[in-house]
């Protein structure tokens, strides 16, 4: 099945209603639905919640566009609110953390492979092996807290191993700074743009959240180390949306992100039950879409259409991407980032680089004292302790 954003209308905005009972729907399983359906639930919540927060910004500096975006708005937040309440309350903070770095690996792992722009695929491998050692940190953090395998969220689909250490991930802003895409560059790479930026702040945001929330002083420093790197890889993908590009021209495009992934999701869904609800919000964002695209042909006198190709025949895929994740982690685990390029030569980084990283890291690295001595294996260290009697 192909995508082709002009195809229907999808639900006008006007029409788009919730009551209480549906925006506080029954939750999903922790352990009995497939892990993909939380990693979708994740994922969905922070592009609704990055979709508000551009519409928020855009309201502040439009005046003329203030009720039609507030109308898309109050429909988005009401969205957001139904996936973000899919997710079930017996989840710990760090099991929904587990399952945010899992969303991290396993959709920056599909984009990476569908990004048609080479230098772009490269940033989002880059990303992928860091989000890849905060899983690692984070499984161990759990097992020494709760006493509880990561691999029970995980369900398999994704490894627990080191990726490139947390405590060389630490870079001043300049090095973490992305050329961005042309105006020119193919659709497909403005919207993973804007979905993986929106994924990451929502990540950044949630460990901002909850790191204070833990008594033992490792978690919390642990949450705070983490919360910096997220920051950073904020800045990294939001770097690569075109800064020359008007408000409504990266609403729009945001707009077709959303209606992009609630196709993917709903096109792998196995519980019927969520199924219905992306297959609902995809119509719903086709109304975000072609509202947006309206105020777009009648203020920027451009037509919409010449933004995007016929049909979009590339999806996310919602599945494990370990061959793909060993392979980067096996030839890229050692770059490094010097302005907007990736470098081989670990000495070669910046100064300014080296001497940020050294200031965070003189007291002692939070990343490192969780793992210490740290290997999963399938039942926690209290298991092997165990079988070792």
């Amino acid at each position: 099945m192909t995508l082709n954003l002009f195809d229907s209308k999808g639900t006008p905005v006007a029409k788009q209603r919730f009551s209480w009972r549906e925006l506080t729907p029954k939750p999903i399983s922790k352990l009995d639905d497939d892990a993909f359906t939380r990693v979708r639930v994740i994922l969905m919540n922070g592009v609704e919640s990055d979709a508000v927060r551009l519409q928020y910004a855009m309201q502040r500096f439009n005046r003329e566009l203030r009720l039609p975006i507030a109308e898309i708005m109050r429909a988005e937040h009401h969205q957001q609110t139904m996936i973000n309440w899919l997710l079930s309350p017996d989840h710990s903070p760090l099991e929904i953390t587990i399952g945010y770095e899992q969303v991290a690996i396993e959709v920056t792992s599909s984009v990476a492979q569908n990004e048609p722009d080479p230098y772009l695929a490269q940033v989002y491998r880059f990303g992928l092996l860091e989000d890849f050692d905060h899983l690692y940190r984070y499984a161990a953090l759990m097992d020494r807290l709760e006493g509880k395998d990561a691999n029970n969220i995980l369900q398999g689909y994704t490894d627990i191993i080191p990726g490139r250490p947390t405590s060389i991930q630490h870079r001043h802003p300049e090095d973490d700074l992305r050329d961005p895409y042309g105006p020119d560059s193919d659709p497909l790479s403005k919207i993973h743009a804007a979905l993986i930026t929106a994924a990451e702040y929502q990540t950044h945001e949630y460990y901002m959240h909850y790191g204070p929330w833990f008594a033992d002083p490792v978690a919390r420093q642990l949450y705070a180390e983490i919360a910096s790197v997220e920051a950073q890889h904020v800045t990294q993908y939001s770097s690569l949306i075109n800064p020359d590009d008007d408000g409504l021209t990266q609403l729009l495009m945001h707009e077709a992100m959303e209606v992009y992934t609630y196709w993917s999701c709903m096109e792998q869904e196995d519980n019927p039950r969520i199924k219905a609800i992306w297959e609902r919000f995809f119509d719903y964002e086709l109304g975000h879409f072609h509202t947006v695209a309206e105020l777009y042909k009648k203020t920027l006198r451009k037509d919409p259409q010449a933004l995007f190709p016929k049909a979009f025949d590339r999806r996310i895929e919602f599945k494990s991407h370990r061959d793909f994740v060993a392979q980067v982690l096996q030839e890229e685990v050692h770059l490094r980032a010097r302005g907007p390029r990736f470098i081989e030569d670990k000495d070669a980084e910046g100064e300014r680089t080296i001497e940020y990283r050294e200031t965070l890291n003189a007291d002692g690295i939070p990343s490192d004292a969780a793992s210490a001595g740290y290997q999963w294996y399938p039942g926690t260290e209290l298991a092997r302790k165990v079988v070792n009697l």
